[in-house]
């Protein structure tokens, strides 16, 4: 009798060990695969800016507990272009939340053309062209123009810079004037053919789910401009009271768009 009860309590042990381990594991399956539906989010600053224009949407989206990548796009042409942020893409594991601001809305719109791993587009007072389209033609009516702009030759091409006198006016003007100056020291050029390339194939937010924020009082793209393209890709819009450097003077407005795109990630 003595042997049974032994055998009968070692059977138990083993059972309580086991349901130990498949519980133990069943939670660990379940924070794992909580862990990889979450998307990486990748901020494609546009002309005229850099990455640092996204440094604090990029902290708050890490506050949640977001992976973020801001590459330094080239701004030297949309074909080449898009094909550098393309290659950032396929160096990212799992689900992408792809978020283009400006100029890089064009490239959002053909870098994730075909890529099943982009799961949300988001634009951000962004160009969301279709295909025939340039950013110039799109952006017809702001004050972004030859009266504001510099063209500067180098090898191989030509640059736009804003002036810097313009450059609050046009690009910044909800952002504190020692700021804007800043940034208007330290901006990026576009190469001039950037804006005025045809697009080419159908972009993909018509495949797709899309996000769109409309700066109200933006005078880089009119905001009527903004509206119409955020209409026509059927995107989830908000506008929001703020210039083209959104992403500076309202990064609380910017990071809740994203959230809202990267929580639709299943």
């Amino acid at each position: 009798m003595k042997n049974l009860k032994r055998a009968l309590a070692g059977i138990a042990a083993v059972t309580a060990l086991v349901g130990t381990f498949a519980v133990s594991g069943s939670a660990a399956s379940a924070d794992e695969a909580s862990h990889k539906v979450k998307p990486t989010v990748v901020l494609v600053h546009g002309a005229f800016a850099d990455a640092s224009s996204w440094t604090d949407v990029t902290k708050k989206l890490q506050r949640r507990g977001y992976q973020v990548v801001a590459p330094a796009n080239p701004l030297r042409g949309v074909a080449s272009d898009a094909a550098y942020i393309k290659s950032v893409l396929q160096s990212i594991d799992g689900p992408i939340v792809l978020v283009g601001h400006s100029y890089g809305g064009v490239l959002i719109s053909k870098a994730a053309q075909d890529d099943p791993d982009v799961k949300a587009l988001v634009y951000i007072a962004a160009f969301i062209p279709d295909a025939g389209e340039s950013a110039g033609e799109l952006s017809k009516g702001a004050k972004l123009g030859p009266d504001t702009t510099n063209a500067v030759a180098y090898p191989g091409g030509t640059d736009l810079y804003i002036k810097p006198s313009a450059f609050r006016d046009v690009f910044a003007a909800d952002v504190p004037a020692a700021q804007a100056a800043v940034m208007a020291a330290s901006q990026r050029p576009i190469d001039a053919s950037a804006l005025g390339a045809k697009f080419e194939g159908a972009g993909a937010w018509h495949t797709i789910p899309s996000w769109a924020l409309v700066a109200s009082q933006d005078n880089a793209i009119p905001a009527s401009a903004e509206r119409f393209m955020a209409q026509r890709a059927h995107a989830k819009t908000v506008e929001v009271k703020a210039s083209h450097a959104v992403s500076v003077s309202r990064p609380d407005a910017v990071a809740d768009i994203v959230l809202d795109a990267a929580k639709s990630v299943r």
